[in-house]
C-alpha cells in the first residue's frame, strides 16, 4: 500500500510544480487558503448581564487618547498614591507604566475585598481523587493565610526586591505563597510542576533566588507524585552553577504527613506548616509598592538557548489583568469562574491569580489531570460546583473531544461564557466546544496574547463582537495591531495575504524586559521594525510577537502560528495552523501537528501526524481522506509526504503537543531529553513507526 501511494503521490508532484509556478508567492508572504467562517452571535440573555456593552470604547481608545486612556484599567485598582505619569517613554523600548503611583497587588487582590466579600470563596480546591472534599476558602480565610507566609518569609530575612522561586503544583498553597511575596514586595519567579529540578535549578541561577518554595507530593493521573526529590536535584544543579539555595521551604500535601522518599536536609529543609504555628495569627502591613515596581519574573521555557525570564510590573500588569477579567471574561462577584491552566505559566499568573482575584471572583483549581479518571471530570466538577465561565486551551479540547466526543451532553453544566487561550483553535474544534461543551448558549472568547504580553491582546469583547471560529477577533482596546512584511510594509485588512503580527503600541501589561538580559531583549522584540535606535517616540518601536497572522475585512485577526513554525514548500510559505485545521476536519481525526521535513528538491514539506478519535482504527483511506481534505482546502502544494496514524502524539505535561519532538524524528535527529513528557514511551514508538518499523500506519 505504502508503494503504491508512494508512485501515485510522485506522478501528481508535476502538476505541483506548475501550481508553485503559478502562484508566484514571494519569501515576504505566508500563503492564506482559509476561508472566513460563519458568524455566531451571542445571546440576548448573555448581553443582559455582561460587564461591558459599550461599543464607544475604541473611540475612546483611538491613538489620538493614547496613553491616557489606560486609565480606565487603573482606575478598578485601590491606589495608597496616584501616578503623575501615565507612560514614560524616556527608555524605549523598556516602558513604565503609571509612574510615581504607589499599589500593593496583594491588597487589591485579597484586603479590599474583605468588607464587602469576607465570607466569600476566593479559592474552590478539587482534588484529583474524587473521594476527597473539595475545600472552598474565603476571602477571610486567604487574608489570614497570606499574613502568615508573609511572616514566615520575612522571619528568613527576605526583603523587598529579593527573589524567591516557587517550584509547586496546582494547589492552593502555591497563590497563597505568591501573594504573600507580592504583599513584600518579594519578587516570586514560579516553576510549572512538570518541569525538571535541572530547569528549576536554572530558573533559580538566573533569578539568583536563595529561597525554594517546594511541595511533597501531589497527585497526577491517579498517583502520588514525588515533587521534594526535584528539590534537592534543583539545589544539587545551581550548587553546581555556584549559586548557593540557603533554604527550601516545603508544603504538605496532607497535614503532618510526609509523602516524598525525599529526606528533609537538616538546617536547610523546612516544613511550612510548622513555620506556619510559629508565626499563627500574624499580620504583615503590605509594602507601598511604585507601579512601575517588578511583581514577577515568569519564564519561558523555550527549546533551545537560556530560558528567558521575563519581568512583569506591578501597577500596568494588574491594571490590564484586571480590566480583562472583568471585561473580555465578563467575572462578576457572583459567578464561579474556571480556569484550567496552571499558574506555573502565564494565564495561570493572570487568569487565576491576579486577574480574577482583583475584581473578587470565586475562582476553581484543580489539582489534577482533566481527562482522570475519564473526559467526563471536568463536567462532574462544573455541575458539582456551578462553574458558569470556563477558560482552557485548544490542546485541552481537542484533548477532551479525543477522549469523549460526546460526554459534556450527559452533564447538567451550564456555561455563560467559554475562552480558548494559548495557541490558535482549528474551526472544527471551535464548533465542537461551541455545540457541545457550550451547549450552544455559552459566548466564547478565542484569545490571542502571549507570557511577554501580560494579557490578552486579541479577542472579541463578548458582548458587543459576533464570534468567527478559527479567528481570535479584533485588537483589544488600545491596541494598535498591524501585519506587517518582512519589508516593513502594511499587510492591509482583507488582502488575502498574511504575514508578521506586530503590536505598534505599548500597553501596561507588556513584559518590563528580560531579567539581567535587556540586549536580549530589544533583539528578540523590537530590533525587526525598529529604524531608529535613538527614538524616543514610541511609534519607532513596533513589538514584533513572532507570530504569523492575517487579517480579514471585518478587522478579525487569524493567528497562523508562529513564523518559525512556517513551512517553506518551494517559496510557497505555508502556516502550520492552516494545515492542521484541513486535517481536523477529517471527521475521524482527535488531533494533528504537521511539521517540515527536509526535502531535496522543495526544501520542506509537511509531515502529517494524527491520532484518532475513541472507536476508529487506522486504515489507508482515514490516510486519503486527510491528503484529500490538505488538497482541496489549501491546494495540492501543500501535499503531505507522509501520513502517519498513531495511537498518542507526545505532549507536555500541561498537555502541549511536542512538535518539535515530531520534527526531529521526521528528519532523523536527535529528540533530546523526553523524560518530562506526559507520555514519553509513544516517542519511541513513532521513531520506530517512522524509521521503517511496522508498529503504525503510515504513508
Amino acid at each position: 500500500m505504502a508503494d503504491e501511494t508512494h508512485a501515485k503521490l510522485d506522478q501528481m508532484n508535476e502538476s505541483v510544480e506548475t501550481e508553485l509556478r503559478e502562484a508566484q508567492i514571494t519569501e515576504a508572504e505566508v500563503a492564506v487558503h482559509w476561508s472566513e467562517e460563519e458568524y455566531y452571535n451571542p445571546s440576548l440573555q448573555f448581553i443582559a448581564q455582561a460587564n461591558f456593552t459599550d461599543p464607544t470604547i475604541y473611540d475612546r481608545f483611538s491613538e489620538e487618547h493614547f496613553p491616557e486612556c489606560f486609565k480606565e484599567y487603573a482606575d478598578l485598582l485601590d491606589w495608597y498614591q496616584y501616578w503623575h505619569t501615565t507612560l514614560d517613554t524616556s527608555n524605549p523600548p523598556f516602558w513604565k507604566w503609571f509612574v510615581g503611583g504607589k499599589i500593593n497587588a496583594c491588597y487589591n487582590c485579597v484586603d479590599r475585598h474583605l468588607a464587602q466579600y469576607r465570607s466569600k470563596a476566593a479559592f474552590i480546591f478539587v482534588p484529583e481523587p474524587e473521594d476527597e472534599p473539595n475545600i472552598a476558602m474565603t476571602y477571610q480565610e486567604l487574608y489570614v493565610r497570606v499574613n502568615e507566609v508573609a511572616a514566615v518569609l520575612q522571619s528568613l530575612g527576605l526583603k523587598t526586591g529579593d527573589r524567591v522561586t516557587i517550584h509547586m503544583p496546582m494547589v492552593l498553597e502555591l497563590p497563597i505563597t505568591m501573594l504573600a511575596c507580592a504583599r513584600l514586595g518579594i519578587i516570586h519567579s514560579v516553576v510549572f510542576a512538570g518541569f525538571s529540578g535541572q530547569a528549576c535549578a536554572d530558573r533559580i541561577v538566573d533569578s539568583g533566588s536563595r529561597i525554594l518554595v517546594t511541595m511533597d507530593g501531589y497527585y497526577r493521573s491517579g498517583t502520588m507524585l514525588d515533587h521534594k526529590v526535584k528539590a534537592d536535584e534543583a539545589v544539587e544543579a545551581s550548587a553546581r552553577a555556584g549559586h548557593t539555595v540557603e533554604k527550601v521551604l516545603v508544603w504538605r500535601r496532607y497535614p503532618r504527613q510526609y509523602q516524598s522518599q525525599a529526606p528533609m536536609v537538616e538546617g536547610r529543609d523546612l516544613f511550612m506548616d510548622d513555620l506556619l504555628q510559629e508565626h499563627r495569627g500574624a499580620r504583615v502591613e503590605p509594602v507601598k509598592m511604585p507601579a512601575e515596581a517588578p511583581l514577577f519574573l515568569m519564564y519561558t521555557s523555550g527549546t533551545t538557548g537560556k530560558p528567558k525570564g521575563h519581568q512583569h510590573g506591578t501597577g500596568g500588569y494588574l491594571a490590564y489583568t484586571a480590566w480583562t477579567s472583568k471585561m473580555i471574561q465578563d467575572i462578576h462577584p457572583e459567578d464561579v469562574y474556571w480556569c484550567m491552566a496552571d499558574i506555573g505559566w502565564i494565564t495561570g499568573h493572570s487568569y487565576i491569580v491576579y486577574g480574577p482575584l482583583a475584581v473578587a471572583a470565586t475562582s476553581v483549581i484543580y489539582e489534577g489531570v482533566p481527562t482522570y479518571p475519564d473526559a467526563g471530570r471536568p463536567f462532574r466538577i462544573a455541575e458539582e460546583l456551578g462553574v458558569n465561565i470556563f477558560h482552557t486551551s485548544p490542546t485541552a479540547i481537542r484533548m477532551l473531544r479525543k477522549a469523549g466526543p460526546e460526554t459534556p451532553l450527559r452533564y447538567n453544566h451550564q456555561f455563560k461564557h467559554m475562552t480558548t487561550v494559548g495557541e490558535p483553535i482549528e474551526p472544527e474544534v471551535w464548533r465542537w466546544y461551541y455545540h457541545v461543551v457550550g451547549k450552544e448558549k455559552a459566548v466564547i472568547v478565542d484569545t490571542w496574547w502571549q507570557t511577554e504580553t501580560g494579557g490578552f491582546l486579541c479577542t472579541t469583547i463578548p458582548a458587543i463582537h459576533p464570534m468567527k471560529p478559527g479567528s481570535a477577533g479584533p485588537a483589544l482596546p488600545g491596541i494598535y495591531a498591524t501585519i506587517l512584511d518582512d519589508d516593513g510594509n502594511v499587510i492591509p485588512p482583507g488582502a488575502g495575504k498574511a504575514g508578521n503580527m506586530v503590536i505598534r503600541n505599548p500597553w501596561p501589561g507588556i513584559t518590563q524586559g528580560i531579567w539581567g538580559d535587556p540586549d536580549r531583549f530589544v533583539q528578540t522584540y523590537y530590533a525587526r521594525y525598529n529604524k531608529d535606535r535613538n527614538s524616543k517616540d514610541w511609534r519607532d518601536w513596533p513589538y514584533f510577537a513572532g507570530d504569523a497572522a492575517t487579517q480579514a475585512g471585518d478587522g478579525y485577526f487569524r493567528i497562523l502560528g508562529r513564523v518559525d513554525d512556517v513551512i517553506n514548500v518551494a517559496g510557497h510559505r505555508l502556516g502550520t495552523k492552516e494545515l492542521e485545521s484541513a486535517v481536523l476536519t477529517v471527521e475521524e481525526v482527535a488531533e494533528a501537528a504537521v511539521v517540515p521535513r527536509v526535502d531535496e528538491l522543495k526544501g520542506r514539506v509537511p509531515d502529517v501526524y494524527v491520532s484518532l478519535k475513541p472507536g476508529y482504527t487506522p486504515t489507508p483511506e482515514i490516510q486519503q481522506k486527510i491528503v484529500k481534505a490538505v488538497e482541496e482546502l489549501i491546494g495540492k502544494i501543500a501535499r503531505p509526504k507522509n501520513v502517519y496514524i498513531m495511537p498518542d502524539l507526545p505532549k507536555t505535561r500541561s498537555g502541549k503537543l511536542m512538535r518539535r519532538v515530531l520534527a526531529s524524528i521526521s528528519n532523523g535527529q536527535d529528540v533530546g531529553d523526553v523524560t518530562t513528557l506526559a507520555n514519553p514511551d509513544v516517542v519511541d514508538l513513532i521513531r520506530k513507526s517512522v524509521r521503517g518499523d511496522d508498529t503504525a500506519d503510515s504513508f
